[in-house]
């Protein structure tokens, strides 16, 4: 455990996010992370139809029922209810998670005169979901120029985010990966001649293609695992249907962490075949990566630029070839049948040890000490 040794006492600290809380696992690091450090916490968000009721969590935590659920009118509903409960709150320092909750964290923060932490997660205003809607990107656009060069204390996930965001707007931001926690040492079990995916279903995470490879009579005995849910839930299980995958390709849906690390384990390959849509995607580092180095299962993973300075030459996998998916589905039986695909699993458990959220911390723990102090 770290500690901020400069600190004479604990502080009161409210996180912020958009989500029903039920599985973020950064937002969990990070709050196991200030528990360890003997902060309080309290924990905003949302309630989402269908979502567990109840949530258990050694802190505090809130879930705001809203009128809206998408569009504009959820963004001011949810920032409205955020910045009323922020301004009568009590509390030392605030962490907002992403753009969308910035506005009312911003504004409650220099009301009450507290010092306020961002945390962004992606590159928001060139997520894929926003490419092709011009106008809601130049609301979001304006809200970064307003609010980001009167910060004084952020972090991001990547490198490239970081570059961007002090070249734009004058924000110095320190780098906190989203690399999960170290494993305990563990006798891996039998690896099954299975594909695993982990992550949110949205569009350009390349399932489409994926889910299409899996038609080739190439593939034989492999099956494909999905897990999560999102936008194109319900396009992806149709697609599946349609190429009478019922037997290939199965959808387990969102599980707890513990839960979904015993199945990555036995999955011998995991994927992350991200477009380069836009430049959040071309420069992110998703974390479902990582998960599976720390589940010793090899990786395909798409050409973006963060991933191959971390991967590239670690003899762990291979990079995507191409997206097209009867080469997909060549490039994965490829891969299943190669000799060396053990040393893979057992250089994907060696080299996690590396990109763990227990070195990431120590700058997160940093940045959180100097608002506290400023």
């Amino acid at each position: 455990m770290l500690t901020l040794v400069a600190m004479s006492s604990k502080a009161k600290i409210i996180l912020s996010v958009s989500n029903d809380l039920h599985d973020d696992q950064r937002l969990m690091k990070v709050c196991k992370t200030l528990r360890e450090n003997d902060h309080e916490l309290e924990l905003l968000g949302r309630y989402i139809k269908g979502s567990s009721t109840t949530l258990k969590r050694p802190y505090l935590i809130k879930r705001f029922h809203l009128c809206f659920n998408k569009g504009p009118l959820f963004y001011f509903n949810l920032n409205v209810r955020l910045f009323w409960h922020l301004l009568f709150a009590k509390y030392d320092l605030l962490i907002a998670n992403d753009l969308d909750t910035l506005p009312a964290n911003y504004l409650a923060a220099r009301l009450r005169s507290k010092p306020l932490v961002y945390d962004a997660h992606e590159y928001f205003t060139e997520v894929p979901e926003l490419i092709d809607r011009p106008r809601v990107k130049a609301i979001w656009e304006s809200i970064e120029k307003r609010i980001l060069p009167k910060l004084k204390h952020a972090y991001t996930v990547s490198p490239s985010i970081a570059k961007v965001y002090k070249e734009k707007y004058g924000l110095k931001m320190a780098l906190v990966r989203n690399f999960p926690l170290r494993k305990e040492s563990f006798d891996p079990p039998p690896k099954e001649r299975v594909v695993i995916y982990q992550g949110a279903l949205n569009v350009g995470r390349g399932l489409e293609e994926l889910i299409s490879a899996f038609s080739s009579e190439n593939m034989g005995d492999i099956k494909l695992w999905i897990f999560g849910k999102g936008d194109i839930e319900a396009d992806l299980k149709a697609l599946s249907r349609s190429l009478n995958l019922n037997e290939r390709v199965f959808f387990f849906g969102r599980k707890a962490s513990a839960e979904l690390l015993n199945y990555t384990r036995r999955a011998s390959l995991g994927v992350s075949l991200e477009h380069p849509m836009g430049l959040s995607y071309q420069y992110a580092i998703p974390n479902k990566l990582f998960d599976y180095l720390q589940a010793g299962t090899a990786v395909l993973y798409a050409p973006l630029k963060e991933v191959e300075k971390l991967l590239d030459g670690q003899d762990v996998g291979e990079k995507l070839k191409a997206y097209d998916s009867d080469q997909l589905a060549r490039q994965i039986r490829e891969i299943l049948d190669a000799d060396h695909l053990q040393i893979w699993h057992k250089n994907a458990r060696m080299l996690s040890e590396n990109y763990c959220w227990e070195k990431e911390e120590k700058e997160f723990l940093r940045t959180i000490e100097q608002a506290l102090m400023a």
